[in-house]
Order: C-alpha cells, then sequence, then structure tokens
C-alpha cells in the first residue's frame, strides 16, 4: 500500500509530522513525490490558528498545503502524463479519513493528472510559487495595464502583484509596506509607508494584509469610480458609507485561481517575463516542521518557507 510522511494538524495550534496511507490511484492519476512545499502564511495561518472560517469539508485533523512540486512516480493508463516529469500540485485529497485541507505537505501525493501542471526542471523549488502568482494574477484580471495602482503589503503576493503591474507597462505600481523588514526589495516600483503617501486618486487598489479596518484608510485614496480589489482573507470587513457613496467605490473580492490563471503565470514564468527571483528566504527538512511553521507565522523577515522533502521517503 502506498504511503506517506505527512504534517498534520491534529488540532489549532498541534502540529505534527506522521505516516499516513494513501488513497490507491486510479487510471487518471498520478502519484507524485514531493520535493517541496510552501507554507502559506495567509490560509495556513488561519488553520493553524483555528480562526478559519466553517465551509464545506473543514475540520481537523488535516493534511495542509497547496503549494508542491514534485516529480511523477507513477501515471494512469488515461493520462498523458510521464513518469520523471516535475509538476506543480495544489494540493490533493489522498489521505482517507484525514482531511486534505489543502493536501499538499506530504512526501508523497496522489493527484488528478488534470488539476496537476507540468513545469520546467529549471525553476526548482520557487515553482512552488504558482499558486501565489496565479492568485496575484487572478486577482488582476479586468484591471487596465499601467494605472499607477496601489498595493497594501509587500509580502509575496504584495510583491507578484507589483511585478506583474510592472510586466504589464505603464506607471509603476506604488507599495505601502511599514514593516522595515519587508521595505526592500522592489523592483521598478516604489515601496513607502502609507504616511508617506500624499496621492488620493488611485483608480486600483489592492489590499493583500488582510486587515479588516483598512477600508476607510483605502477608500479615502480612491478617484471617483475607483476599485478597491480585495486579495487577502479577512474575518470582517466594515467600513465607513458615506466617503464611499461620495467616490463611487467599487468592492471586488479575489476568491481563489482558476485553471487558466495557472496556465497564465505558468508561461509568464517560462518566459521569463515574470521573476520569481528573491522571494523563497527560508527553507528547512521536513523533519522541522513544526519550527518551519513557528518562523512562517512569527518572523517578519520570512517572506517564504519552503519545506524540503528530498531525504523524505
Amino acid at each position: 500500500m502506498l504511503d506517506a510522511l505527512a504534517i498534520i494538524l491534529e488540532k489549532p495550534e498541534h502540529l505534527s509530522l506522521s505516516r499516513l496511507p494513501l488513497t490507491p490511484p486510479e487510471a487518471d492519476d498520478v502519484v507524485v513525490r514531493t520535493t517541496w512545499s510552501g507554507i502559506s502564511t495567509g490560509t495556513e495561518r488561519l488553520l493553524y490558528s483555528g480562526r478559519m472560517p466553517a465551509f464545506p469539508g473543514m475540520g481537523y485533523p488535516l493534511v495542509p498545503g497547496y503549494e508542491s512540486v514534485g516529480i511523477i512516480e507513477d501515471a494512469g493508463a488515461s493520462t498523458s502524463l510521464k513518469v520523471g516529469q516535475h509538476v506543480f500540485v495544489p494540493g490533493a485529497r489522498c489521505f482517507g479519513p484525514v482531511r486534505g485541507l489543502f493536501g499538499g505537505a506530504a512526501s508523497r501525493l496522489v493527484a488528478k493528472a488534470a488539476r496537476v501542471v507540468p513545469i520546467a526542471d529549471e525553476f526548482a523549488d520557487q515553482s512552488i510559487l504558482m499558486a501565489l502568482a496565479a492568485t496575484a494574477y487572478h486577482a488582476r484580471v479586468g484591471v487596465m495595464p499601467g494605472g499607477g495602482d496601489l498595493i497594501i503589503g509587500h509580502g509575496v503576493l504584495g510583491r507578484l502583484l507589483a511585478r506583474l503591474a510592472v510586466q504589464a507597462g505603464g506607471e509603476p505600481p506604488t507599495v505601502w509596506e511599514r514593516n522595515p523588514a519587508r521595505a526592500d526589495g522592489a523592483q521598478n516600483y516604489n515601496v513607502i509607508a502609507p504616511e508617506d503617501d500624499p496621492r488620493r486618486n488611485y483608480k486600483t487598489i489592492f489590499d493583500v494584509s488582510g486587515d479588516g479596518n483598512i477600508l476607510d484608510e483605502l477608500i479615502s485614496r480612491l478617484a471617483p469610480g475607483g476599485e478597491i480589489v480585495l486579495a487577502g482573507f479577512y474575518d470582517t470587513l466594515t467600513f465607513t458609507f458615506p466617503p464611499a457613496f461620495m467616490r463611487e467605490a467599487r468592492l471586488r473580492v479575489a476568491a481563489e485561481f482558476k485553471d487558466g490563471d495557472l496556465l497564465a503565470v505558468k508561461q509568464l514564468v517560462e518566459s521569463h517575463s515574470l521573476s520569481l527571483d528573491g522571494l523563497i528566504t527560508h527553507r528547512q527538512p521536513a523533519s522541522n516542521a513544526a519550527a518551519a511553521y513557528k518562523t512562517a507565522f512569527n518572523d517578519p523577515s520570512c517572506l517564504k518557507m519552503v519545506i524540503d522533502w528530498s531525504l523524505s521517503a
């Protein structure tokens, strides 16, 4: 029987590394030996803390993770993928009674071939960033390029949004960041503190902070008819209505990326139009998973933590 070493959230703030049996693969499945997986400081922080809102399939114990890269060990007869291919896996549900939310943090995965994305070998562990890049791409759908957008937060998602805006051409975006540890690393755009920004006519503002109390400040920075794109994850959002009414402000929620977004950023990355350089700052072996999660959630210098599964069978 196939099995895997997996990171398991037994309950909020209780993480273990245990071996789990895997669901037997079917003809349209692939078996992937995971080489790297990323830790999400948004979704996984909510799962870890127990603050994730209830939704279908939510519950503990669970295997987190939706940013995995690995090598195909076995491919079902009805798939077109080949053994030895490197692929990106946006999570899996292959752990029987242990929920996969989102099921990518394990040494081996069984996933539908239609869900995995072949990747070029040259990008190695950087390919775990494909999900965040696709999320940023999805948030920008319908936004006119080169408009000098405002982006709130200079973490990985904020940087990817800024890089995509620069890649689109025109006026570069402005990024707000209060933490000096995260203010560097800009590529052809400006990073400033909110209090140093006098501008109040942004047509599009992307918020990736997850701060439920920020809307009044952002509305005050909009041009008439401007749009705020909520690309973080929030418990509750409130705002004062009259200023939003006066500006005829628009609010848009950017939800999960779609398959087309993933394929679009794959093309941008592999054509070197979108760089993923400098976004992974920390790496830990799977045996140090507990410490890795604490660093990812608590160290502001950690933009992205990668779990290395290379020594885990």
